[in-house]
C-alpha cells in the first residue's frame, strides 16, 4: 500500500528533509510512503488569503489521486493517538485504499479542500511548522506501520 503525503510550501531545511526521508524510507514490506512537495502559492499585492489557499488547493486536487482516501491534516481536525493511527492503517490495507495525506501552506487548507476531505486529522494544538508536521506525519506511519509488523521499534 502507496501511503501519499502531500505537503505545500518551500523545500524543507535539510534536518527535516533527511528526518523524514529517513521515517519514510524505513517502511518497507508491501508499504510505502511518498513525501511530495507541491510549490506554494506566489505571494502577491494582488492576492490575499482566500485567493493562496485557494490555488493551493487546486494544486492539492490535482496531485490526489482519484479514488484516494483523502486526510486533511488540519487543527481543527480529530486528534488520533497512535493505537488509533495504526488502526486505519490496517483498515485501509484490507480495503485497498490509497491514503493521501494534505498538509497545507502557510495560509491553511482551503474551506473547500476541508469540506471534501474524508478525515480531518490534528496532530496537536500547538501550530507545527510544515517542515516539522511532515517529519511527524512520516514517523508516525513509520511507527503504526512498526506495530502492524510487530517490529520492535513501537515499545
Amino acid at each position: 500500500m502507496k501511503l501519499l503525503v502531500l505537503a505545500i510550501g518551500e523545500s524543507p531545511p535539510a534536518w527535516a528533509q533527511e528526518a523524514a526521508l529517513a521515517y519514510a524510507g524505513r517502511v518497507v514490506d508491501g508499504y510505502s510512503v511518498e513525501l511530495r512537495l507541491l510549490p506554494a502559492a506566489r505571494r502577491a499585492p494582488t492576492l490575499d488569503a482566500a485567493q493562496v489557499r485557494r490555488r493551493e488547493a487546486e494544486l492539492l486536487r490535482a496531485a490526489t489521486p482519484t479514488g484516494a482516501w483523502r486526510i486533511a491534516l488540519d487543527e481543527r481536525g480529530r486528534p488520533w493517538s497512535t493505537a488509533e493511527l495504526t488502526e486505519r492503517l490496517a483498515e485501509w490495507s484490507a480495503d485497498g485504499a490509497r491514503p493521501c495525506f494534505w498538509i497545507g501552506g502557510a495560509d491553511g487548507l482551503d474551506p473547500t479542500l476541508l469540506a471534501e476531505a474524508d478525515l480531518r486529522w490534528s496532530l496537536s494544538p500547538l501550530t507545527l511548522p510544515h517542515a516539522l508536521a511532515r517529519v511527524v506525519v512520516a514517523e508516525q506511519l513509520y511507527r503504526a506501520w512498526s506495530i502492524l509488523r510487530g517490529h520492535p521499534y513501537h515499545r
